[in-house]
């Protein structure tokens, strides 16, 4: 990274790293008028050129957006969204859009190029005389891939709890959460809001929604906590319901984790996944399977004891007392072959 990094206080439970270099104004209320927001890399925008002339000597006005080039289009003065903040706060999908803007509220829109619908959300005749009754529209930048969960930490709209500090521009994040504790001991990922917002995609769940308190320090965790530590796992969104599940099935009074931690005995968690989930997921169920090189078995277990270890408080040689420990207690997870299976399945 090249830039500032922030992260959140201890305990690692409301833990988040921030990537941002800008702390930009809140962007005013567009004008009353129309608006259009286009972009040079598309051929329906680049065609409209003489309609966006027409609009803009109409009596309505019009305040063009562009998204990739302050000198587009070249017949009407342009405003400069290559930040997306005006994108993404109209939430445009498609570009060219069309927007009627009455008392700063909006009021219409179209989306694309259709000569009927311009026409009634500009209140104007004739316009692209020449041109295709309709042409489709393309994707707007602000969606494209990440993009929008890097928008939402940038304009303020992440909706995360978790706390933040800095660390030193000059600082490896990897090594302040070493530093701070925060690891099983391998590297972990920094877990940015960027990052923490992509996991949070992997699940419908209310962010906020407490699932249990994790032993032994009995403390809160909300599913916000377990995708900040899924981040640091190195799990992929599409994990986030078996990370859940598996600390559900951990707090069972049944399997009593808090025992677990505190015995002696090398023991420690096994989750096995079964279910179509785990084939969607990639899981491994055969060869090697309790093993390395499965991203899905190696990181669910990890948040898993991450999770015990950074929300929960369960470290080792202060609570975990386990007298030698063993490998698995990294994380030990691994899919059942259902289809090949003799015993009747969980």
């Amino acid at each position: 990274m090249v830039c500032d990094w922030y992260v959140m206080e201890i305990p690692l439970s409301f833990f988040a790293i921030k990537d941002m270099r800008q702390h930009p104004d809140p962007m005013p209320t567009p004008p009353d008028g129309l608006i259009v927001v286009a972009k040079r890399d598309c051929p329906t925008c680049t065609m409209l050129e003489p309609v966006y002339a027409q609009l803009a000597a109409g009596d309505d006005g019009l305040t063009i957006y562009t998204q990739d080039d302050p000198t587009f289009p070249e017949s009407v003065a342009a405003m400069d969204d290559r930040a997306l903040e005006v994108s993404y706060r109209l939430d445009i999908e498609t570009v060219p859009t069309l927007i009627r803007m009455e008392g700063g509220e909006e009021k219409e829109r179209a989306i694309g190029w259709n000569r009927g619908e311009w026409e009634s959300v500009s209140r104007k005749d004739g316009l692209g005389e020449g041109l295709p009754e309709n042409q489709p529209g393309c994707g707007s930048k602000s969606i494209d891939p990440g993009m929008p969960e890097i928008l939402a930490v940038r304009f303020g709209d992440a909706a995360l709890e978790a706390r933040q500090i800095e660390v030193g521009g000059v600082d490896d994040a990897i090594e302040a959460c070493y530093d701070r504790g925060w690891s099983d001991g391998l590297p972990v990922v920094p877990p940015t809001p960027v990052r923490v917002l992509r996991m949070l995609q992997g699940t419908t769940r209310d962010a906020r929604e407490v699932i249990g308190e994790i032993p032994p320090n009995l403390v809160p965790c909300t599913v916000e906590k377990v995708a900040i530590n899924a981040v640091m796992a190195g799990c992929k969104p599409e994990y986030l319901p078996v990370v859940l599940s598996a600390i559900e099935a951990a707090l069972d009074p049944a399997f009593s984790m808090h025992g677990v931690l505190c015995t002696t005995h090398f023991v420690g968690p096994i989750v096995m996944v079964n279910g179509p989930i785990a084939q969607r997921i990639g899981m491994n169920s055969g060869v090697n399977a309790l093993g390395q090189g499965n991203r899905a078995n190696s990181t669910i277990g990890r948040a898993l004891q991450l999770v015990i270890r950074n929300v929960g408080g369960g470290r080792p040689d202060e609570i975990d007392r386990a007298a030698l420990g063993n490998p698995g207690k990294f994380g030990l997870c691994f899919a059942e072959d259902e289809s090949k299976t003799i015993w009747k399945s969980f």
